[in-house]
């Protein structure tokens, strides 16, 4: 699991910043840009995958990520209630709070007993 833990992070750090620098390049100061909404789209994919994966096979119990899969569970559930448009500007926050999340668990909690000893 901390294989895939580890793909994680890094694949949700390169979207961040693969699509961050797209908008940026591609972007003419519009929110409607379609490189900002495809990010959104494949990021928030990726990473609504990723939940499922470790929902499904069991790999937490308690904690940060508990709360932000219930969290992320309700608004992806109520987004054709409306929540898009709050989505539309917490989705950012959300985004690097899930990767800072994965990190942390990757690098700091798994860390094995013996590398502190190094």
């Amino acid at each position: 699991m901390k294989t895939f833990k580890t793909i994680d992070l890094w694949t949700s750090i390169g979207l961040i910043i693969s699509f961050t620098i797209l908008t940026l390049l591609n972007g003419n100061g519009n929110i409607t840009n379609d490189k900002l909404f495809t990010g959104y789209f494949v990021v928030g994919g990726w990473q609504v995958i990723s939940m499922l994966v470790h929902t499904f096979t069991r790999t937490f119990t308690y904690g940060a990520r508990v709360v932000y899969h219930w969290i992320t569970l309700s608004s992806v559930v109520t987004m054709p209630v409306g929540s898009f448009w709050i989505l539309l500007f917490t989705a950012p926050f959300m985004a690097l709070f899930y990767t800072g999340l994965c990190y942390r668990e990757v690098y700091i909690k798994m860390k094995r007993p013996l590398d502190v000893l190094k």
